[in-house]
């Protein structure tokens, strides 16, 4: 999943000519182009996706947006370890429940056997 992430700029600098910052998405810091909003300043937040700030957003919508993708888990899926979570996925349940054997949801296998498929 690919989200627009609500940050907050901790540090402003230039790299190879561009304006860049260090953002905080709740504990992951990443770089962030600022290209879109040239005017930000260290303290404030914006949403960014895929490494650009695009929109300025008050404090109060960016710790409520990023607490309810932290109580979701998204913050995890956008921003962990993707080897770690295809390791965890390959110890459980897929998304869809038990397999048929045959890389199919059982569930949907069931279903189909019963319409005549």
């Amino acid at each position: 999943m690919c989200l627009a992430v609500p940050g907050r700029v901790l540090e402003i600098g230039e790299r190879d000519g561009t304006r860049m910052a260090t953002v905080d998405f709740g504990g992951v810091q990443k770089e962030v182009c600022l290209e879109y909003l040239p005017d930000l300043r260290v303290g404030e937040y914006a949403i960014v996706h895929v490494g650009f700030a695009l929109q300025r957003l008050d404090e109060e919508s960016a710790r409520k947006t990023l607490g309810l993708f932290a109580e979701l888990g998204m913050l995890q899926e956008e921003f962990g370890d993707p080897w770690e979570q295809a390791a965890r996925f390959g110890d459980e349940e897929g998304p869809f429940g038990e397999d048929d054997g045959e890389g199919r949801p059982a569930e949907a296998a069931a279903t189909r056997k019963e319409v005549g498929q």
